[in-house]
């Protein structure tokens, strides 16, 4: 739903002594057009139409009219019109007489939307917070292992072993540095190479493996070099020059905030906007400086309605968690803010699509948007990390509350992320594990904006061990020390399951995930999880693979064919590329990757 605010209008009328359409300044020639003394329209001691003395001002010959306008008669005004209607003084909200709406005691209709009056508190400056992050965990440099694909047509820029090697402005790399990214990981060895190569890139990694530094630290380091196209503050519209589109409120706070740490000390500003929040506030924080946009599809397309942004100067559009960016909610308005606005081109920017999954229909759908892209794959397409332990548990649908209760029971202080399908469960759950002693909070969809923040907040600092998420808190969410996922309701989709089960055992830290299985429920998703578990080489319970070889469907999942193990395009004999390992077990580098290196040609010369 659209956000609305109140436009201020602006007035064209001249200054003294301004020429016509008050271009000049106070104090300049009376001789100018329309000043005082002017032989020209509406001058003090004019002969024409509108000065003092002239034909219609002060002093005029003709006799002004004083007719009243309610009965158009001579002789008095309107106020003391004897056919004025006396005032109403009826109230808007409740119909009675004898008092206004602002004075109205009764209760507000339900059903009528209140006015989003949230205001987010404003962010951290202190540094140990901006560059608080997750640790790499024992198992990162198991990440060396990971298989590798790159395709796409050209001359593919070759992989980087160090942020160092990607000549990265040096307060940007410092600010990398403290954020404590000691070593890229696999999709930023190859992304940020790309990037900066000036390529379309559509990647598809793993959950938990550094996606969003892997597109930041590339366009920021761009965006220094077009210091001089920066928009200023005091430009009433702003043109950032990349705009990072997400699916959730929560994942393009997280977004920002990840361009705030890498742009610390220079001279970009990261903004976002999303809904929930006051449309005033986020307009004062675009207009105060806006070159790095970060928004949800709503609220963004509702600022480039009423022009407070430009895109025709944008460089780099991002999406991230592409896949749902442009599965069939999102895509009308992902094509209207590319298509019906001012946006260049895809010649004349580059496009970059991030997910864990892109299933062959969405590449076929994103290359629509793309241009000359090259495809990235880290690891199995729509795989999951062998750091998550895997447990499918077959649970009757009375019987949930009961096992989740034991489940916790030995988890202590450590935190929880408990997915269920509906909100109204959501709320429940979270009562009910309160009221046995669990401290526990919610997020879903009908929360308040300033609600679902402070759960996430008090989740993420520990205040909170029990978090019961809808799907919004599926996608991209960043949660440090996520011990245990637990699916107390599985999803209908496979690619779901995988983006719940990755906000754990993220960043080569070890994780769980526990999901409850209830049989007539859940049979369609059997197939899928017989083969994810089994890519990620984890026990297959034998009662599941009976389930799988009865249900519905043929291929990787309830619909077949889900998943593209592949680049769509991959039967194209001009594209190039290969496959690698993200490192061998000698200098960390596999030499039969240096394949060419150099960029493609470059958009904006």
């Amino acid at each position: 739903m659209s956000d609305d605010w109140d436009e201020t209008p602006t007035s064209d009328v001249g200054g003294f002594g301004s020429g016509a359409g008050g271009s000049s300044s106070f104090g300049k020639s009376f001789n100018s057009g329309g000043g005082f003394g002017s032989s020209s329209a509406g001058g003090f001691g004019d002969t024409s139409v509108g000065g003092f003395g002239s034909s219609g001002g002060f002093g005029a010959s003709e006799k002004r009219d004083d007719g009243c306008r309610i009965c158009k008669q001579s002789g008095h005004f309107a106020k003391d019109c004897p056919d004025k209607k006396p005032r109403d003084d009826t109230c808007r909200r409740c119909g009675e007489s004898g008092h206004f709406a602002k004075d109205c005691e009764a209760p507000q209709d339900p059903n009528k939307p209140q006015a989003v009056t949230y205001v987010p508190p404003e962010p951290s400056e202190d540094e140990q917070d901006l560059y608080r992050t997750i640790a790499q965990g024992i198992n990162f440099n198991k990440y060396d292992n990971i298989p590798v694909e790159v395709t796409g047509p050209g001359i593919i820029p070759s992989a980087i072993r160090e942020f160092a090697e990607a000549n990265i402005d040096r307060t940007i790399l410092e600010n990398v540095e403290k954020a404590h990214y000691i070593k890229p990981t696999p999709v930023q060895k190859y992304a940020i190479p790309i990037i900066t190569g000036n390529r379309d890139l559509m990647s598809c990694a793993q959950t938990g493996s550094g996606k969003t530094a892997a597109f930041l630290i590339p366009v920021l380091n761009t965006l220094m070099q077009f210091r001089s196209e920066l928009t200023s503050s005091l430009s009433e519209v702003q043109a950032p020059l990349a705009l990072v589109i997400a699916p959730t409120r929560e994942l393009a706070v997280q977004i920002q905030k990840e361009a705030r740490k890498f742009a610390q000390n220079t001279s970009i500003k990261p903004v976002v906007i999303y809904g929930g929040v006051q449309v005033a506030y986020h307009l004062r924080q675009v207009q105060q400086g806006c070159h790095l946009l970060v928004g949800t599809p709503g609220r963004l397309k509702d600022f480039l309605g009423k022009r407070k942004i430009s895109l025709a100067n944008l460089k780099y559009l991002i999406l991230d968690e592409a896949d749902r960016m442009l599965d069939m909610g999102f895509l009308p308005e992902i094509k209207a803010i590319i298509n019906d606005f001012d946006m260049p081109p895809k010649e004349d920017r580059h496009t970059l699509m991030f997910s864990a999954t892109f299933p062959t229909e969405i590449q076929n759908l994103a290359a629509e948007f793309l241009n000359n892209y090259v495809y990235l794959t880290i690891g199995k397409v729509g795989g999951t990390h062998s750091d998550i332990t895997q447990c499918i548990m077959e649970v009757e649908e009375s019987a949930k509350r009961d096992k989740l209760i034991e489940i916790l029971d030995t988890e202590g202080t450590n935190r929880n992320l408990v997915f269920v399908q509906t909100k109204r469960l959501a709320d429940f759950l979270a009562s009910y594990l309160c009221q046995n002693g669990f401290h526990t909070t919610s997020i879903h969809g009908d929360r308040l904006q300033q609600q679902r923040e402070e759960a996430l907040a008090e989740f993420k600092a520990g205040t909170q061990h029990v978090l019961i998420a809808t799907a919004v808190a599926a996608r991209g969410l960043d949660i440090a020390d996520v011990k245990q996922v637990i699916n107390y309701d599985l999803p209908d989709e496979i690619e779901e399951y995988i983006h719940r089960i990755g906000r754990t055992g993220r960043i080569g830290n070890k994780g769980k995930a526990i999901s409850f299985f209830t049989r007539g429920k859940d049979e369609g998703l059997a197939r899928a999880l017989v083969k994810t578990l089994a890519d990620a080489e984890q026990e297959v319970p034998s009662w599941l693979e009976e389930a799988a070889e009865s249900a519905l469907g043929t291929g990787y999942g309830p619909k077949g064919g889900r998943f593209a193990s592949k680049d769509s395009r991959f039967n194209n004999a001009e594209l190039n590329g290969g496959s690698y390992n993200a490192a061998d077990s000698n200098d960390g580098w596999q030499k039969n990757n240096d394949n060419g290196g150099g960029g493609g040609d470059d958009a904006w010369e």
